[in-house]
C-alpha cells in the first residue's frame, strides 16, 4: 500500500482529496499546518474540521506548529512589501516556503514518504523529452490555482499530487456528499487567511504599520487630497480614494520615499510593459533568447499575448501586445502556453 501525506486545511477541497486517495487504497496521513491564531480555514476552526475528517476516514492526523515560519516568511514579507510601496502576493510565497516545502520535508523525515497531496486545482505531468515536471491549469478553469503554484520547484512538483485537478468544483462537492464528509457543504473561503482573521487587509496591516499621513497627487504632482498610509492602497484601485475629479481616478503608483499616492485616469494607469524578477522556470528551461507566449499579471485576468525578453540576473521584460491596466509591483506575472504553465516571477516595475 502506497503512503501519502495529505495537507488538510479543514475545507471541502482538501477533505475530498484525502477521501479520494483513501478510497483508492492509499495509506493516507493527514497533516495540518498551524499557521496563525484566530478564525480562518487554515487555523483553529480548520484544525477542528480537519481532525474530524481524519477521524471519519479512520486515518492518522498530525498538526505541525509552523507559526514562526509563517511569521517570518509571510507576515514579515507582507509588511515589508506594503511599507515599501509594493503589493506582495503572499499565496505563492506561502505555497513554496511554508506549505509544500515543509510538508514534503516532514513526509520524508517523519514518515519515510516521498509523496504529498493537496486540494489545489491544478495538474502535474512529467515530460519524457525534457525530463521536467510540468504544471498545467486545472480542468475547471474557474477554479484553476496554477497561478499561485508557479514558484514550486521541480523537486516539489515531483513529490506532489493534485487529486482534484481533473475534476470540477461541482464534482468535488458531489464526491464530498457521496462520502458524507462533514465539509461537503462548508462555505468556501473567499479571502486570505490573514483577512479572515483580522476582518480586512487594512485591519491586518494597521496592526503592523503605523499610519502616516501623506499626499494624494496627480501625475504632475498637484495635490488632490490626503491619505493615512500608502499601505491602504493598491495599484489600479478606484474606490475609496477620498478625492473627487471630473473623470474616474485610479492609483498609478505608491511612492514610499515621498509617502505619496499618485493617481491618474485609466489611460495613465495603463502600461505597455514591465520587468519581472525572481523567475522560476517550471515547464521549460530558462530561456536564452526572446520568445512569444501569454502572461497573466493578475489571478482573475486572462492570459494576454506578450513578447518575453530575457535580461539576465534571473529577470525578464514583458512587452504586451496591448497595454495592460493596473500592473502591480509585488504581484506575480505567470507565463502560459495554452494550459501549460511555463514559469513566473514577481513584477518588479513598469516603465
Amino acid at each position: 500500500m502506497s503512503k501519502i501525506v495529505v495537507g488538510l486545511s479543514g475545507g471541502v477541497d482538501s477533505s475530498t482529496a484525502a477521501a479520494v486517495l483513501h478510497h483508492q487504497g492509499y495509506e493516507v496521513i493527514g497533516l495540518t499546518l498551524w499557521l496563525m491564531k484566530g478564525k480562518g480555514q487554515c487555523c483553529s476552526e480548520g484544525m477542528v474540521d480537519a481532525a474530524a475528517i481524519c477521524e471519519q476516514l479512520g486515518i492518522a492526523h498530525h498538526i505541525v506548529d509552523t507559526r514562526d515560519l509563517f511569521q517570518t516568511q509571510i507576515i514579515d514579507y507582507l509588511v515589508s512589501g506594503y511599507e515599501s510601496g509594493v503589493t506582495p502576493l503572499p499565496c505563492s510565497q506561502c505555497n513554496r516556503t511554508v506549505k509544500f516545502g515543509p510538508m514534503l520535508q516532514y513526509a520524508r523525515e517523519q514518515w519515510q514518504c516521498d509523496r504529498i497531496a493537496t486540494g489545489h486545482y491544478a495538474r502535474i505531468r512529467y515530460d519524457e523529452n525534457t525530463k521536467r515536471y510540468q504544471l498545467l491549469r486545472a480542468i475547471d478553469l474557474n477554479k484553476d490555482q496554477s497561478y499561485f503554484l508557479y514558484d514550486l520547484t521541480q523537486d516539489l512538483l515531483a513529490g506532489s499530487v493534485f487529486p482534484l485537478g481533473e475534476i470540477t468544483k461541482d464534482e468535488t462537492r458531489r464526491i464530498a456528499a457521496q462520502y458524507a464528509l462533514r465539509t461537503a457543504s462548508k462555505p468556501e473561503s473567499q479571502d486570505l487567511c490573514l483577512v479572515e482573521s483580522h476582518g480586512s487587509m487594512q485591519g491586518f496591516l494597521d496592526r503592523y504599520i503605523t499610519r502616516k499621513e501623506g499626499e494624494i497627487v496627480d501625475i504632475d504632482g498637484n495635490v488632490l487630497g490626503k491619505h493615512q498610509g500608502i499601505h491602504h492602497y493598491t495599484i489600479g484601485q478606484r474606490k475609496g480614494l477620498g478625492v473627487s475629479a471630473r473623470d474616474p481616478l485610479y492609483v498609478m503608483k505608491l511612492d514610499a520615499v515621498m509617502n505619496r499616492v499618485v493617481v491618474g485616469n485609466r489611460e495613465e494607469a495603463t502600461q505597455p510593459d514591465c520587468t519581472v524578477n525572481r523567475l522560476n522556470w517550471v515547464s521549460m528551461a530558462k530561456p536564452a533568447a526572446p520568445f512569444r507566449t501569454h502572461a497573466r499579471v493578475r489571478y482573475r485576468t486572462p492570459p494576454v499575448p506578450v513578447s518575453v525578453l530575457p535580461l539576465g540576473d534571473n529577470r525578464i521584460k514583458l512587452v504586451f501586445d496591448e497595454p495592460q491596466f493596473g500592473i502591480t509591483p509585488g504581484q506575480a506575472a505567470v507565463l502560459y502556453e495554452g494550459d501549460l504553465l511555463l514559469g513566473g516571477g514577481i513584477i518588479e516595475r513598469f516603465n
